[in-house]
């Protein structure tokens, strides 16, 4: 390990803990025969180390706003959960569809702009915020990726996730001495955004240790959060519960992994630019990651990889970046070689792939018709 770590001369000490081979609970352990009997032990250790809350009952949603768009129909929706602020979110459809249309959870990513959520990755209207018009450029390939899969005869749901959006942490409902001379006064002003997004940069070590603290993880709510989302889908009249995929950049894609990892649901899924190893973050990359990723002990019984593994022979699809600065492309590759040999292991190589693109983090035009032809291929037949 001659390149240097982030922890300095500790680093090869703290990777020993790793080894090299595959940890106690992978399946690509020898050991490992039935898929079941393992899926139930693997699945069993990271529901309690993932520590997520309790999934609570349905909740009723209420339809804030219905409207028609570019060929779809769009509500924005609303439903309370037992903790925290509302849910809002975006459902669309092609406009006159009444189903049984398959159906597709749409995760936002990061970016640190915790001001937004589901607007990241859909378009509601003419009235785009200029900063998510920004935002897709950038990420997107100047596209709403949950609007275009939608057209191609999904339904679509897209909700704030925990923290983001609706769900953000109000400056009033914190300490004065924590606020940092900010307030939730005049909040549509572009820089009065910024200020909160640099804010709540800084908040995720406090999120995150009171989280700790609590007994459970970031991962652990966002897992609850998401579950709640998908059961909202599931229950429209409109969707075939047995047709479901989900998919997201980034944090998106963080949370692809942890839900499609642990929720049968999810028949299809698609994990875009985050797909690595612990070794990764461990030695060279956790200064590009948020607190939203770390789920203690789990590292020694499962890699990173191993928590979307445990869904195979499901469907999944892995999608990154070779110059993704989030990552070493080493242990991108790493990570597909885990995945590529859980799958070959339960004889199920066809259903996963692993697709290495050139350029920075993104999930553009063409990574887009990749993936929604993966949907295509799984959920429409």
């Amino acid at each position: 390990m001659d390149e240097p770590t982030m922890i300095g001369a500790y680093g090869p000490w703290a990777a020993s803990f790793l080894g090299e081979g595959p940890a106690r609970l992978s399946f690509r352990q020898p050991g490992w025969v039935d898929l079941e009997a393992w899926r139930a032990v693997a699945r069993a250790r990271f529901a309690e180390c993932v520590a997520a809350p309790p999934l609570p009952p349905t909740p009723a949603v209420e339809c804030l706003e219905r409207r028609k768009d570019d060929g779809l129909e769009i509500e924005r929706l609303r439903w309370q959960l037992p903790y925290g602020p509302p849910t809002e979110a975006v459902f669309l459809k092609p406009a006159g569809a009444k189903g049984p249309l398959p159906g597709i959870l749409g995760l936002h990513d990061h970016a640190g702009l915790k001001y937004f959520g589901a607007h990241k990755i859909t378009r509601t209207g003419d009235d785009q915020h200029p900063m998510m018009a920004a935002h897709q450029k950038t990420y997107y390939g100047g596209v709403a990726w949950a609007n275009e899969i939608a057209k191609r005869g999904y339904a679509v749901l897209v909700h704030d996730a925990f923290a983001f959006g609706s769900r953000r942490v109000l400056l009033a409902d914190v300490p004065e001495a924590i606020r940092q001379g900010l307030d939730d006064n005049d909040p549509e002003n572009p820089e009065r955004i910024a200020a909160y997004n640099q804010w709540a940069a800084q908040h995720e070590s406090i999120m995150a240790k009171s989280l700790f603290c609590a007994g459970t993880t970031w991962p652990g709510v966002f897992l609850t959060d998401d579950r709640v989302a998908l059961s909202v889908l599931c229950a429209r009249p409109e969707v075939d519960a047995s047709r479901i995929g989900c998919a997201g950049l980034s944090g998106g894609g963080l949370r692809t992994v942890f839900l499609a990892g642990s929720d049968e649901r999810i028949r299809c899924a698609v994990c875009v630019g985050m797909m690595t190893t612990w070794r990764d973050y461990l030695l060279y990359k956790s200064h590009t990651h948020t607190w939203m990723v770390y789920v203690p002990l789990l590292p020694r019984d499962l890699d990173y990889p191993e928590i979307l593994g445990l869904r195979v022979p499901l469907p999944t699809l892995v999608l990154n970046n070779r110059q993704d600065p989030l990552f070493t492309l080493a242990e991108m590759e790493r990570a597909d070689r885990i995945l590529a040999e859980v799958y070959a292991k339960a004889g199920a190589s066809d259903r996963y792939r692993c697709t290495f693109y050139e350029g920075p983090h993104k999930f553009d035009v063409a990574m887009q018709a990749e993936a929604f032809a993966w949907f295509d291929q799984w959920l429409k037949t």
